[in-house]
């Protein structure tokens, strides 16, 4: 369970003032697993016996696809594994060392996750490159087997992680995983029936490259959107200067707003601090209820620290705008 309070306090330093306004998510933490990390632990669980089973089909019937889509789902297992532990950590409180608590934990498996996901690609590119140049008799009826068996294990873990995978970078980067595990069998099972049916030995190694150009683009994709918000970068679907053109307008008191900064802590947790000047400063409780309240229902930023500059913005030498009004 999670709860948000918003509070507001003011502070008088070397003649300026400070008015902050913060809305904190504390999630407990209490001993039990959430749905998320259940839907989670269930994934890393199913993934395990598969790979386990792919590893003995592979190697009996001596195909790279299933091979490869083993070492993919051994991968996945430690991915899984990780987006477990990661979403366990990130409802941890906050504490003395970690004021913000422990959310960007999920932030930084899904980044690792994407990396991962380089790593497999170019392992199985050079399995694959080698199979075209050596091609190695293949038991197609096991092959197909085992892949159809994979395919379903696939679907039925990519829908129990499909719910949250559009907002959580670290159920994403696992959902991920699971992705290239599908696309993984489906190419295991088309190679199958290839070599089954037209004696294509050829074509296992193809559909493993195949399948890992698919997996490079959607790990790229990943580590952008992961990196982005590691480097505290604007949250996609924002624009801070449309924020400040509506904080400039959201109450008559607000004479400009500026040194604004907008960044995630993680996925869904939206944060800005911002300067502004006001016509009148015994209006600043007025002004951060409205700025607040644009923030939040507007753009989706529950998390509010505002300085309210008294006249010209004390930070001008570090670079900040204060004093330029653009009206």
């Amino acid at each position: 369970m999670s709860g948000t309070h918003i509070h507001s306090h003011h502070h008088d330093h070397a003649g300026h003032a400070h008015d902050h306004a913060h809305g904190h998510s504390h999630a407990s933490h209490g001993a039990g697993m959430s749905g998320r990390e259940r839907k989670l632990a269930f994934a890393f669980a199913l993934t395990t016996l598969m790979m386990i089973a792919e590893v003995v089909g592979g190697l009996w019937s001596g195909s790279l696809a299933l091979l490869a889509d083993a070492g993919h789902m051994l991968v996945d297992a430690l991915a899984l594994l990780l987006a477990v532990l990661g979403a366990w950590m990130a409802r941890r409180p906050a504490d003395a060392r970690r004021s913000y608590g422990y959310g960007r934990v999920e932030v930084l498996a899904g980044f690792l996750n994407a990396l991962t996901q380089f790593a497999l690609v170019g392992f199985i590119a050079y399995e694959a490159i080698e199979r075209l140049f050596a091609p190695t008799p293949i038991l197609s009826g096991v092959m197909f087997i085992v892949a159809l068996v994979g395919l379903v294990v696939n679907v039925v873990v990519l829908r129990t992680l499909h719910g949250h995978a559009h907002d959580d970078v670290n159920v994403a980067g696992a959902a991920l995983h699971v992705l290239g595990d599908l696309l993984g069998s489906v190419a295991a099972v088309l190679a199958a029936l290839a070599v089954r049916w037209l004696g294509w030995l050829w074509a296992d190694p193809v559909l493993s490259l195949l399948v890992s150009l698919l997996i490079l683009n959607s790990a790229w994709q990943l580590l952008r959107r992961s990196g982005h918000i590691l480097l505290e970068g604007v949250p996609d679907g924002l624009d801070t200067g449309e924020i400040e053109t509506a904080l400039r307008g959201a109450d008559e008191s607000i004479r400009d707003v500026h040194h604004l900064h907008v960044w995630q802590l993680a996925s869904g947790s939206r944060m800005a601090t911002l300067h502004a000047e006001l016509h009148d400063e015994r209006c600043g409780a007025t002004a951060i209820a409205a700025i607040n309240r644009v923030l939040g229902e507007r753009f989706g930023i529950r998390h509010v620290t505002v300085q309210i500059d008294p006249g010209d913005c004390p930070d001008q030498l570090q670079g900040c705008a204060g004093g330029k009004h653009r009206h």
